[in-house]
């Protein structure tokens, strides 16, 4: 068959409009916060082989994770699948990325055959376990983590598995995640009819034609900017601090780095063991963390369909720190593409010093949990204001003020306020850009954030998570590092406590006040190159002190 140039460009754009669909349909239908405030989901559409079509990338590490799953699926799944069939998925020793990133997965049939597949994948509010909210930082293995699903069929030909849904929902503590799920499947449903309508316009031989065409133009595109880096062995170094169970533990992510003319090997094999902690990766999520590192030093304008990660080649050994053996817990697993992004940005500067950013802001994140005494139901809650702080510098561009957390970069929102003392029981007292905060440089890291709140009910539950108190987000050819993270407890009788960074408080009391600091990202380049105008307006608005104008940046007057 004959491609038609126009038609390709045609499909490319239809298939991101139909995750777009699915992605705005879930946010207006989904009740959690985690969901419908902070977009902690994705949607993505596939082959029939599960092959990459398009997706959208609201939290770009859960969007990488869902071909593997597919592919997974429609393997496992073969000679038993039907329309109106969904699936669900969490397992992370069956190519799942978290514990409590719940994909659902829809088979979309033409005539009686299997032609597509629609998915979306969101970060539940509980997913069982012994720890309500998920994380549980004093896990050995997954069963303390949480409730395990293997692919399952929950609609079977268009009929809920009512006694499946039920077994399923029965392990999961809070209501919401019900609704949630069922948002879920409503957009996954959209998919699979915008699909059909174009399958319906074009025809099926027609589309199987322009898609594989388009698979090779991308593989093309992507092919020719790894031909930009220069051939050779890059290596790299990132590190992890304290896994939840052994006081000053320190893990070390190492990266060697292979480009070869059109093909580029990621190799994790110096990578530290796992730990006895919950501070492990899985093969998908790690992997994913790659994939997205590599995206921000390219053309971002590149399709995001398979043929986009067939020249990229990633190994990472099963029993590593990144990709733990079963059946270690693996919870915290999402949050070391952090410090694997690091080793990444460190092995490629020498080779493309305009393409990389400094450190981002590592992650520091609380999440609570209780009763909210005024309605007498339970609540949970991610701190998402606090948790992010800033991105790093690149030449050209400063950093993002409060967007760090590299593995949520291009879409985690930050919660309204309104809506967070709506869901919760506490009061919000402050939220802020932090003065100073970021790494300076010609070119600076974006700004961190300070974030106070009063907790309001009795016997909460903190659990904290990252370490982002330990290390700052580090500065390039030049530039400076960022500020360190904190969370404080001040209770109403004046004790503080201060969390460490994987860690589970119970019997916090009603009134305890919440203070928070997100660091900034690093900067690039010298200080004392930057622009002077800039710099000014900078000290007018508050986010640089005069001081730091003067001592870190020399400005003279």
């Amino acid at each position: 068959m004959k491609i038609d140039p126009i038609l390709l460009s045609v499909y490319a754009r239809t298939f991101k409009s139909i995750t777009d669909e699915m992605s705005i349909a879930m946010q207006q239908t989904t009740r959690s916060p985690i969901l419908c405030e902070a977009k902690d989901f994705v949607t993505g559409l596939y082959d029939a082989q599960g092959r990459m079509l398009e997706q959208t990338e609201n939290l770009p590490i859960l969007a990488f994770s869902l071909a593997p799953v597919c592919k997974h699926l429609a393997q496992a799944f073969s000679g038993d699948l039907h329309p109106g069939d969904v699936i669900l998925h969490n397992d992370v020793f069956s190519l799942g990325n978290q514990n409590n990133d719940v994909a659902v997965f829809k088979p979309v049939f033409a005539d009686g055959e299997l032609v597509a597949w629609t998915a979306v994948k969101g970060h539940q509010a509980d997913i069982g376990g012994a720890v309500a909210g998920g994380y549980n930082p004093n896990a050995t293995e997954v069963w303390q983590e949480a409730l395990r699903i293997p692919a399952v069929k929950v609609v079977e030909k268009g009929r809920l598995r009512r006694d499946v849904w039920e077994l399923i929902l029965a392990n999961i503590r809070f209501d919401i995640v019900r609704h949630d799920l069922q948002a879920q499947i409503g957009a996954a449903t959209i998919g699979e009819r915008r699909f059909l309508a174009l399958l319906a316009k074009y025809g099926r031989a027609h589309f199987e034609a322009h898609r594989d065409a388009l698979f090779a133009a991308t593989r093309r595109m992507m092919e020719a900017e790894i031909g930009k880096i220069p051939n050779g062995r890059y290596a790299g170094e990132g590190r992890v601090h304290y896994d939840g169970r052994h006081e000053g533990s320190r893990f070390t992510i190492r990266v060697d780095i292979d480009v070869s003319d059109r093909a580029i090997r990621f190799d994790y094999s110096r990578t530290d063991r796992q730990t006895d902690g919950f501070v492990n990766g899985t093969f998908t999520s790690s992997a994913s963390a790659t994939i997205l590192t590599l995206l921000q030093m390219i053309n971002p304008d590149i399709p995001h369909n398979e043929g986009m990660v067939e020249p990229i080649e990633i190994v990472i050994p099963e029993g590593t720190i990144l990709n733990a053996a079963y059946p270690k817990a693996t919870t915290f697993g999402n949050h070391l593409c952090p410090p694997n992004a690091d080793a990444i940005q460190r092995a490629l500067a020498p080779a493309l010093p305009g393409r990389v950013t400094a450190g981002w802001n590592n992650l520091l994140c609380s999440l609570t949990t209780g009763v909210d005494p005024a309605r007498g139901e339970k609540y949970v809650d991610i701190g998402f204001m606090g948790l992010k702080g800033g991105s790093g510098a690149l030449d050209g561009c400063d950093g993002y003020d409060h967007i760090g957390m590299i593995d949520a970069s291009g879409g985690l929102l930050d919660q309204d306020y309104e809506m967070f003392e709506l869901q919760t029981p506490h009061r919000l007292l402050q939220h802020e850009y932090l003065a100073d905060s970021a790494g300076a440089g010609q070119w600076r890291g974006g700004l961190g954030v300070e974030t106070k709140f009063l907790i309001g009910s009795d016997d909460t539950q903190l659990v904290t998570f990252g370490d982002g108190d330990v290390e700052p987000a580090f500065g390039l050819f030049g530039g400076g590092e960022g500020t360190l993270n904190f969370i404080r407890l001040t209770y109403p009788d004046g004790r503080t406590v201060v969390p460490r960074n994987k860690d589970l408080i119970t019997g916090v009391p009603k009134g305890t006040l919440y203070h928070q600091q997100a660091g900034g990202g690093g900067g690039w380049g010298d200080p004392r190159r930057r622009d002077r105008a800039r710099l000014r307006d900078e000290v007018r608005d508050g986010v640089i002190s005069r001081e730091a104008a003067r001592d870190v940046y020399g400005l003279q007057d």
